[in-house]
């Protein structure tokens, strides 16, 4: 299992483009890959469970990549945020 901490940067936090953006990034890969913020936990292939974490700007979130690509995945789904939110 893989897992890294990434603090929201975009000033509307993870809103409906950006949620929809990383979906479809979790999507091409076969782990199962997870946010966490603040006792709460989404599945990030689903929008609305990442929707629901109600993620705001300066807010940190854990992603956990667990699964065969799990190494890939977890590289692709941090330069992902890095870059889009």
């Amino acid at each position: 299992m893989k897992e890294f901490t990434y603090v929201i940067t975009d000033p509307e936090g993870i809103h409906a483009r950006p949620a929809g953006l990383l979906v479809k990034e979790a999507n091409r890969f076969k782990s199962k890959i997870t946010l966490h913020k603040e006792g709460k936990t989404a599945d990030a292939k689903r929008i609305f469970a990442v929707m629901g974490l109600i993620a705001k700007k300066d807010q940190p979130i854990v992603v956990t990549v667990e699964g065969e690509d799990e190494e890939t995945a977890a590289k692709a789904m941090e330069t992902f945020l890095k870059t889009n939110l």
